[in-house]
């Protein structure tokens, strides 16, 4: 192929290449389509502006802190992150792609208060074996409350004691670990402090 060709050519590939790119695979579009409130437009345009910010189509721990970052400039938010991401991370697999992502915003915008308490489940898993332990529960407690009194220095509750109230409530067989029925059962049932440990993070996930 002389020069002559493929400068006529190239351009146009490379205009395929990037259209290509930016063009939700039909399966998946389908799929989210059906289980999200959005529509083709809009997914469209979120799956091009997903790969503006993550062009290899993934979303990484790195890039989901850096993206916190400008939310929280000026603040640490390398543990709150590994919290949140599992949130997105639902296979535990370390990396976030477009699906993941709108599934778990869809349902923290329009899904019902048991979808959102699933997924909050998962920020309070920290070893992602299905249970909350106590540990852990105190663990994030800790860190979104230091986040909430930089905001807030007026803030005065004791996140060790609500951290341990909520527990208490939580653990309703009293076995030394919360499963995801149990968490579910106990937030619905609007517990004391298990009411007030949620809403916090609320606040925080919807900041």
């Amino acid at each position: 192929m002389t020069s002559k060709a493929l400068t006529k050519v190239l351009p146009k590939a490379i205009t395929n290449r990037k259209k290509q790119r930016v063009e939700l695979p039909a399966e998946e579009m389908n799929f989210l389509i059906w289980n999200t409130s959005l529509g083709r437009e809009k997914l469209e345009d979120q799956y091009k502006n997903f790969l503006s910010n993550h062009a290899k189509g993934k979303m990484s721990k790195k890039s989901f802190n850096s993206m916190m970052k400008e939310s929280y400039p000026g603040v640490d938010t390398k543990k709150l992150c590994r919290h949140v991401f599992r949130m997105y991370d639902t296979n535990g697999d370390g990396s976030v792609d477009f699906k993941k992502f709108v599934l778990a915003l869809d349902v923290f915008n329009n899904g019902s208060a048991e979808q959102n308490l699933k997924q909050i489940f998962r920020v309070l898993d920290i070893n992602n074996d299905g249970k909350i332990h106590v540990m852990e529960l105190l663990e994030v407690v800790r860190d979104i409350f230091e986040m909430a009194k930089r905001n807030n220095s007026s803030t005065t509750e004791n996140w060790d004691t609500l951290a341990g109230g909520a527990f208490a409530e939580m653990d309703l067989n009293e076995d030394g670990e919360i499963t995801e029925e149990e968490f579910i059962t106990a937030c619905l049932k609007q517990k004391k402090f298990s009411t007030i440990v949620i809403l916090h993070i609320i606040d925080f996930l919807s900041a």
